[in-house]
């Protein structure tokens, strides 16, 4: 049995593929969201086009992980 000093931090990332992973969904958004302005030049559709993807990233960057540091089958896993 590991001690807690012993112990590595579990990272949820580890469990999602290269294309799910922070950078991935940070490159992925602001890329859209940029395109969207370069390529329209207007406001209200790059405003409609972030909206849902603002979204999607703070979910995936913010909640999602707490959601699963906070899931009991992470840390059985780390044995």
């Amino acid at each position: 049995m590991k001690t807690v000093s012993e112990q590595k931090p579990v990272s949820p990332w580890n469990y999602k593929p290269w294309w799910c992973q922070p950078w991935s969904i940070l490159l992925t958004g602001t890329s859209l969201i940029s395109g969207s302005w370069f390529l329209l030049k207007t406001v209200w559709i790059t405003v409609l086009v972030a909206i849902p993807l603002l979204a999607w990233m703070g979910f995936f960057l913010l909640v999602w992980p707490r959601l699963m540091m906070s899931d009991p089958v992470l840390d059985s896993d780390a044995d």
